[in-house]
């Protein structure tokens, strides 16, 4: 098992496990991807449960979201052990 996040591709202490279509709209048992938290908690602020599962579900399309672009080039800088404060997008709908 790998310790660099999918995404951003840094060295990571702890990943954590990503289901690419959410839990709770069935992904239960499908594919995951391990991030670091950083990036998990990005994706979950950025994006809701309906989002990832109808269109972001693959790391291919998250990266390719305007924001979530923008995030990762700035966050591919910074040292694993930061903390990285995240907050929730205005646009996603709750």
């Amino acid at each position: 098992m790998s310790d660099v996040c999918a995404l951003c591709g840094r060295k990571a202490v702890n990943l954590t496990e990503h289901h690419l279509v959410p839990k709770q709209q069935g992904g239960t048992n499908g594919l995951t991807a391990m991030l670091c938290s950083a990036c998990h908690r990005q994706i979950h602020a950025l994006f809701t449960n309906e989002e990832l599962a109808d269109f972001y579900h693959s790391l291919e399309r998250l990266a390719d979201h305007p924001q979530m672009e923008k995030y990762l080039k700035w966050v591919k800088k910074q040292d694993p052990e930061k903390k990285i404060i995240t907050r929730t997008s205005n646009r996603k709908k709750r």
